[in-house]
C-alpha cells in the first residue's frame, strides 16, 4: 500500500523544486537578452540573404562580368578570332603603389570553367593576381562570357587560348622569358593540353588545384570520382546538354559541388552567417557573389570534357585527340608546377598527381628528357581556398611567384617544394639571398613517393576502367536511339524555362527586394542595427546554440559518410571482378605501359650517353659535381641555386670559361647525363678536370654552390670529400680556394647583389649578420689519386657510401636507379649538422 506524504513534506517538497528551478533559470543566463539578441540577428540574417538576391540580379543585369578585385582593360576578344569563342583576355591594373617590372616576366591567370563564372583567381588581392603583381609582373586574366559562341569547342577555345598567349608574348619584346600561365582546377588541365601541342609559347606552367588523373584518390579522399558509376557514365550530361537546346547548364555541376559536402551547404554557411552576422555579412556577400554565377557550356565542350576526361581518362595515357593527334603530355618542355592540397575533396593529392607516373613510368626518365616537374602539398586547405585562401596566397602562392627564377634553373628530375618558415631559426649563411619569412628547398622525390600519397593504392583504378567502357555503352544507345528525339522536343524557350527554374536560381532571384516581405525585413533589419544588444560568447544560450549547431553539422556528415560509403560499395559490388568487370575486363594499368616504355627509352639514352660520357671540360665537370652532391643531400636549395647565379659572374673563373657560358643550361644537360649513367659520369671527371689546379678550382667552386665549404668535414659535403681523394687534390687548398670564391661575391661585405634573372631586374639585398666558422682542415684521409675504373666493386662501394649515387646494372636496357631515386627523404634534410658546418 502506498504510503502517503505529511503535509509538510509536500511543502519541503515543492520548496526544494523551486530553488532546483531558480538556480536552472540562473544557469541560462540572461534569458530575454538572448531571445533579443537572436530575433535581430535573425532579421539581419534575412537582411543579407535580400542583398544575396539584389546582388545576383544585378550582376545579371550587368552581362555577369568577371568579379575580379581589380581594374581591367579588354586586350583581345574570342568572339573576334576567326573562330569564335566566349573567351577573352584581360590585361589587370595594378593598384597605386605597386610599380611594375618592365623586365619581369607577364603572369597569364587562367580560371576554370566548370559551373561558375571568372575571378577567382583575382577575387581579392591575397591571391594569386595579388602576389604576382606584388612581385612587380604584368598580370594578365582569361576570363569567359555566360554563354558559349554556337559551334563552340574545346579546340576552338584552345586555339583562342594560344592567340591570347601569342599576343601577351608579342606585347614584352624585351623579355625573353616567355609567359608564366597559372590554370586554377578545370583551366589546369585545359593549359596542360596546350602546353603539350603549343610548348614554345609556355613559361613555367602553375597548376593550382588542377585534376589531371581522373580514376585516381580514394573511397575517402575524393567520393566525387563514384557518381559516373551511379549516373552511368556521360550519357546524362549529354542528356542535359539536349534539352538546354545545346546547352549544358553549369548550375547543374555547382549543385554537385554542394551535394559533396551537405552539411555545409544546407546548415554550415547559412549558421555561421546567422551566429556572427555583424562580422561575416560582407564575406559571404562577396563570396555568393562569384559562387551564384552560373555559365553554360555547348553540348560538344560537355560532352568531350566528361568522355575524354572525367571518365575516359585519356590526357596522361596520351588518348586524348585534338586536330587528328594525340595529346603527349611528355612534350610539355617547360617545368610543371602542381598545387594541390589535403583538404581539397574535388581535386585531392593522388588526382592532381597521379599523371606524372602514367604519362612518365620512372623519375629517371623526366630527368633524362630534361624536364622539370614540382609539386607542393598543403595541409588542410580546401578546393576553394586554394585559390582564394589569405594565408595560402600570403605564402605558397607567394613563394612560388617569387622563386620563378630558381624553378627555371633547377636540373631536370621530379621535386616537391618544401617551405620552412624562418620564425625562430637561427639565421643561416647566405639567407639574404631568401629575402622573407620562408626558406625554400627542392626535395627528391620518386614516383614511389606519388604512389604513397594515395593511402588506398591504385589497385580500385581498374574498376572505373570498366566503368568508362560501360559508360561508351551507355552513350551510345542514348545518341542513337534517344538523341534524335529529345532534340526534337527541345526549343529554344524550354531550355530557357528550365535553365530560369534551376533550384540554385530560384533560392536567389526570389529572395530579394522583389520579395513581399522584403520592406518589413529592411524595416526590422533597421531597428536592429539601431538597438542591437551583442551577448559574450562565454553566453550559456550562446554555448548551447553552438553545442547544437555542432550537433547538426554531427548528423549530416554522418548522413554524407553513409552516403558515401553506400555509393562506394555498390561500384566496387556492381563493376569489380566479379559483377561487369568479368564482362568488360580493365585494360592494363596505365603505370605499367608508361614504366615499360620509360625503360626502353632509358636504356636507348644509356648507350648513347656512354659513348661520350668523358666529353667536356671544367664547367661539365663542376656541374657534375654539384648535381651529385645535391642527390647525396637530397634537395636543392634556394639559396645555392641563387648563389650559383652569383659565383658565375666572376672573373676568371677558368680559362675555358667566358661571360657567355649558359650554366643553366650546362647543369641540366649534366643532370640528364647523371640520371642515367650516375656512377660513370664521375669517374669521368679525371679525363674531364687533366691537372691539379683544374680539379682544386672545381672541387672548391662546387663546395661554394653547395655552401660545405667552411669545413668539408659534415655529411653534407660526402661528394666533395670522396672527389678530393679520388682525383688526389689537397683539401686545404680546396677549402682556402672556395673561402676566396665567396668572399669574392659579398660574404664578409655589407651587402650583396643579386643578378637579374630571365625574370626580374637585379636589386641590392642588405647582408645580416650570419657568422661563417673558421676553415678547418678536412678530417679524413685523401684516397690515392689515381682512376676508378666503372665495373669494379670497391669503386661502387665508395660512390654508394657517399649517397649520391647508387649501384648501376649491367643491364643496359635497365640502368639502375640511384640512391636518391630509390628512396628519396620524406623530411626536408636535417639542418642541425648543416649550420655549424657552416657557420650559420
Amino acid at each position: 500500500m502506498a504510503s502517503r506524504k505529511k503535509p509538510a513534506d509536500h511543502v519541503a517538497e515543492h520548496a526544494a523544486e523551486a530553488a532546483t528551478a531558480q538556480q536552472a533559470g540562473a544557469g541560462w543566463g540572461d534569458v530575454n537578452a538572448y531571445l533579443t539578441d537572436s530575433m535581430q540577428r535573425t532579421f539581419l540574417f534575412l537582411d543579407t540573404l535580400l542583398d544575396r538576391g539584389n546582388d545576383y540580379l544585378e550582376h545579371l543585369e550587368q552581362g555577369t562580368p568577371p568579379l575580379l578585385k581589380f581594374d581591367h582593360e579588354l586586350v583581345v576578344d574570342g568572339h573576334d578570332l576567326p573562330q569564335p569563342c566566349n573567351y577573352a583576355l584581360l590585361r589587370l591594373q595594378p593598384p597605386p603603389g605597386l610599380p611594375v617590372d618592365p623586365q619581369a616576366r607577364p603572369v597569364v591567370v587562367v580560371d576554370p570553367r566548370a559551373g561558375h563564372g571568372p575571378g577567382i583567381g583575382g577575387f581579392k588581392f591575397d591571391s594569386e593576381v595579388g602576389m604576382a603583381m606584388k612581385a612587380g609582373h604584368t598580370v594578365y586574366f582569361v576570363t569567359f562570357r555566360p554563354e558559349p559562341e554556337d559551334g563552340q569547342t574545346l579546340t576552338s577555345v584552345m586555339d583562342a587560348e594560344a592567340s591570347f598567349l601569342e599576343e601577351v608574348i608579342r606585347r614584352h619584346p624585351q623579355c625573353k622569358a616567355k609567359p608564366v600561365v597559372i590554370g586554377n582546377c578545370q583551366a589546369g588541365w585545359a593549359m596542360m593540353t596546350l602546353d603539350a601541342v603549343r610548348p614554345e609559347l609556355f613559361g613555367p606552367l602553375m597548376m593550382v588545384g588542377a585534376p589531371a588523373s581522373y580514376w585516381a584518390g580514394s573511397s575517402t579522399l575524393n567520393p566525387m570520382r563514384y557518381s559516373g558509376a551511379t549516373l552511368g557514365g556521360t550519357w546524362l550530361a549529354s542528356l542535359a546538354a539536349d534539352l538546354g537546346a545545346d546547352r549544358f547548364d553549369g548550375a547543374y555541376l555547382v549543385e554537385n559541388f554542394e551535394k559533396l559536402n551537405p552539411a555545409n551547404t544546407f546548415w554550415n554557411k547559412y549558421y555561421n552567417l546567422w551566429s556572427s552576422v555583424d562580422t561575416e555579412a560582407p564575406r559571404f556577400l562577396e563570396f555568393e557573389r562569384w559562387w551564384g554565377g552560373f555559365f553554360r557550356m555547348t553540348g560538344a565542350e560537355i560532352e568531350s570534357i566528361t568522355e575524354n576526361l572525367f571518365v575516359g581518362n585519356k590526357l596522361a595515357r596520351g588518348e586524348l585527340m585534338v586536330k587528328g593527334a594525340p595529346v603527349n603530355l611528355r612534350d610539355i618542355t617547360s617545368p610543371i608546377v602542381v598545387f594541390a592540397s589535403w583538404g581539397d575533396n574535388i581535386t585531392p593529392p593522388p588526382q592532381a598527381l597521379n599523371w606524372i607516373i602514367d604519362a612518365w613510368g620512372d623519375e629517371r626518365a623526366i630527368a633524362a628528357a630534361g624536364r622539370t616537374i614540382i609539386y607542393v602539398l598543403h595541409e588542410s586547405v580546401g578546393h576553394l581556398g586554394i585559390f582564394v585562401g589569405g594565408s595560402v596566397a600570403l605564402k605558397e602562392h607567394d613563394q612560388l611567384v617569387s622563386s620563378l627564377d630558381v624553378i627555371e634553373s633547377l636540373p631536370p628530375g621530379l621535386y616537391e617544394m618544401k617551405l620552412e618558415r624562418k620564425d625562430g631559426k637561427e639565421t643561416q649563411r647566405w639567407d639574404e639571398l631568401e629575402p622573407g619569412d620562408y626558406t625554400v628547398h627542392y626535395e627528391h622525390r620518386t614516383m614511389e613517393d606519388i604512389r604513397r600519397i594515395n593511402p588506398e593504392g591504385r589497385e580500385e583504378e581498374s574498376v572505373f576502367s570498366t566503368i568508362s567502357q560501360w559508360s561508351e555503352i551507355n552513350s551510345r544507345l542514348y545518341k542513337t536511339w534517344l538523341r534524335p528525339w529529345v532534340r526534337m522536343a527541345a526549343t529554344p524557350a524550354t531550355a530557357g524555362a528550365l535553365m530560369q527554374f534551376n533550384a540554385m536560381r530560384m533560392q536567389r532571384k526570389l529572395f530579394s527586394d522583389n520579395h513581399p516581405a522584403a520592406a518589413f525585413i529592411r524595416q526590422q533589419a533597421a531597428d536592429a542595427r539601431a538597438k542591437r544588444v551583442q551577448l559574450p560568447q562565454d553566453h550559456p544560450l550562446k554555448q548551447f546554440e553552438q553545442r547544437m549547431a555542432q550537433r547538426i553539422t554531427d548528423e549530416l556528415n554522418a548522413y554524407r559518410d553513409q552516403r558515401d560509403a553506400r555509393t562506394v560499395k555498390m561500384t566496387r559490388q556492381f563493376f569489380g571482378a566479379n559483377g561487369l568487370g568479368a564482362w568488360l575486363p580493365p585494360r592494363e594499368p596505365d603505370a605499367e605501359v608508361a614504366q615499360r616504355r620509360a625503360l626502353q627509352e632509358l636504356g636507348e639514352y644509356r648507350d648513347a650517353v656512354l659513348e661520350s660520357i668523358d666529353e667536356g671540360g671544367f664547367a661539365e665537370a663542376v656541374c657534375r659535381i654539384v648535381i651529385a652532391g645535391m642527390v647525396s643531400i637530397g634537395a636543392f636549395e634556394r639559396r645555392s641555386l641563387r648563389l650559383a647565379r652569383l659565383l658565375a659572374q666572376l672573373p676568371n673563373m677558368h680559362a675555358s670559361v667566358s661571360p657567355q657560358t649558359n650554366w643553366v643550361q650546362l647543369l641540366k644537360d649534366q643532370a640528364r647525363i647523371t640520371a642515367v649513367a650516375p656512377v660513370e659520369a664521375l669517374n669521368a671527371l679525371e679525363q674531364m678536370l687533366p691537372d691539379t689546379a683544374t680539379r682544386e678550382r672545381a672541387l672548391a667552386l662546387a663546395a661554394a654552390v653547395m655552401m660545405i665549404e667552411p669545413t668539408l668535414a659534415n655529411p653534407r659535403s660526402e661528394i666533395i670529400e670522396f672527389l678530393i681523394g679520388t682525383l688526389g687534390v689537397d683539401p686545404d687548398k680546396v677549402i682556402a680556394l672556395a673561402r676566396r670564391l665567396t668572399a669574392a661575391i659579398g660574404e664578409q661585405s655589407d651587402e650583396i647583389s643579386l643578378p637579374a634573372s630571365g625574370s626580374r631586374a637585379a636589386k641590392p639585398v642588405r647582408k645580416t649578420t650570419a657568422k661563417s666558422a673558421p676553415v678547418k682542415k678536412a678530417e679524413m684521409k685523401p684516397a690515392p689519386a689515381k682512376k676508378v675504373p666503372v665495373k669494379k666493386a670497391p669503386v661502387k662501394k665508395a660512390v654508394t657510401a657517399t649517397a649520391a649515387t647508387a649501384k648501376t646494372k649491367a643491364t643496359p636496357n635497365a640502368p639502375g636507379k640511384t640512391a636518391a631515386t630509390r628512396k628519396a627523404p620524406s623530411k626536408a634534410p636535417a639542418r642541425t649538422p648543416a649550420k655549424k658546418a657552416r657557420g650559420a
